[in-house]
């Protein structure tokens, strides 16, 4: 299909995983796409199987004067902004793991997530609504989390600025709908990447007791529900938060233990 033909995407965060996803997908249904990342180096490589219809972009979510270039670059070089991804998250490998709890949780860890995460979203809408009105429409999807609407161990200041992004998203839908510009968030749960088999041992096999499809979502599902919202087909989808976590949280918190007991007994 080619939803998105002459359409024009950001995507933050595009230098790997989710990211990296969507930008291919996009492409592949006809969107031209600025791939934007802290790391222009993973950014290149990410755009460079895509020819001409991919940039790459360095930019620093936190900075306001790099969300802005990021911006005013897209339009300078494909001409106008229809969608906007915005997916960059803190990633650092030494301060994610400060991320902890509220009486742990160094002070500047908590601030610097917070400009990333959250900030960096509303900079990303800042500057490209006006480039969308202009342009007569366009959709934003922005990535929370089902961290941001359940509690867990660890990662409060990423799971705080997943809950506001589900908010600040219900916000940007209002007040600009109708200048026909739709504002979506999503919500993934465990997502099958190779961070993912490096991680604890066991900790794979625990989640995946919680969810109820047969195996794991990858980088790849996501991309195909955010092509989807980027697209004409949800026209009528604005101001929602859609989990996509193989039902990690709808069912009873003793479903996991529970079925361990009645497959014990078979």
């Amino acid at each position: 299909m080619k939803r998105l033909e002459n359409k024009v995407a950001i995507v933050t965060g595009g230098g790997g995983g989710i990211g990296a996803a969507v930008a291919r997908r996009l492409v592949s249904e006809g969107a031209s796409v600025v791939i934007a990342d802290l790391f222009e180096d993973a950014a290149a490589k990410a755009a460079e199987p895509l020819g001409d219809k991919a940039l790459a972009v360095q930019f620093d979510a936190a900075n306001p004067q790099s969300v802005k270039d990021m911006v005013d670059r897209t339009v300078g070089h494909f001409g106008r902004v229809d969608i906007l991804h915005n997916n960059a998250a803190m990633t650092d490998p030494v301060k994610s793991p400060q991320d902890t709890t509220a009486p742990d949780i160094p002070l500047p860890i908590w601030q610097e997530i917070l400009d990333i995460n959250l900030t960096g979203y509303l900079l990303g809408c800042k500057y490209a609504i006006p480039h969308m009105v202009a342009g007569g429409g366009g959709s934003i999807i922005n990535t929370a989390s089902n961290s941001g609407t359940a509690g867990d161990l660890a990662r409060i200041a990423y799971g705080s600025t997943k809950a506001a992004i589900i908010g600040l998203t219900k916000y940007v839908a209002t007040q600009h709908g109708r200048q026909n510009i739709r504002c979506n968030s999503i919500a993934p749960g465990v997502v099958l990447t190779p961070a993912l088999e490096k991680t604890v041992p066991g900790l794979k096999e625990i989640i995946q007791r919680h969810i109820l499809t047969p195996e794991f979502g990858t980088p790849d599902d996501i991309a195909a529900l955010v092509a989807f919202l980027a697209s004409d087909e949800s026209r009528y989808i604005t101001g929602e938060n859609i989990s996509i976590s193989g039902g990690g949280l709808v069912h009873q918190p003793h479903y996991a233990d529970l079925l361990a007991f009645m497959e014990a007994g078979d």
